[in-house]
């Protein structure tokens, strides 16, 4: 698959984008099964962490994460659907300080993010060239499927950086 161009997401997405590598299909496989095995180094205690006052905690991050996968992968569900219609943006903020992530384990937030990026998979696996080049609004911006599942990958390489910091 091609790496998504410019025109195909808004500028604010390169930073993730450019995380990704070439092989954006076998690096989303791939982080089903590493980034769980990465939060298993994580302690109970660790997993509270937050780096400043008002930042999010470990867990959070990671219901961040899984929240937000959720968002764009029904993005892709849609636009690789030729759905016309746009799609809104979300407040992230707002969905961590409503979702009570410190309440949760760690380990299972692991496996909420692995067992939904494997359920992932098999959308995008299905995936056509034709409909990588879709394109739908989210977020008020155009963007491809393609670019949607290079910011899916990048984001979580980004905030792997942001946790292992």
């Amino acid at each position: 698959m091609n790496r998504p161009q410019p025109e195909e997401f808004a500028p604010f997405y390169a930073p993730y984008i450019n995380t990704v590598s070439e092989n954006v299909m076998g690096e989303l496989a791939y982080q089903a099964e590493s980034f769980p095995k990465f939060l298993k180094l994580i302690s109970d205690e660790q997993a509270y962490f937050a780096y400043a006052e008002g930042k999010w905690t470990i867990k959070e991050v990671v219901g961040h994460l899984i929240d937000t996968e959720r968002v764009m992968a029904y993005r892709v569900l849609r636009f690789s659907r030729a759905d016309e219609t746009p799609l809104p943006g979300f407040e992230e903020n707002s969905y961590v300080t409503h979702a009570n992530f410190n309440d949760r384990g760690l380990s299972v937030l692991a496996a909420e993010f692995a067992a939904l990026r494997q359920a992932n998979m098999y959308l995008f696996n299905a995936l056509t060239d034709a409909q990588l080049d879709f394109t739908g609004i989210g977020s008020g911006n155009s963007i491809t499927v393609r670019a949607l599942l290079y910011i899916i990958a990048g984001h979580v390489n980004h905030h792997r950086e942001v946790i292992s910091s």
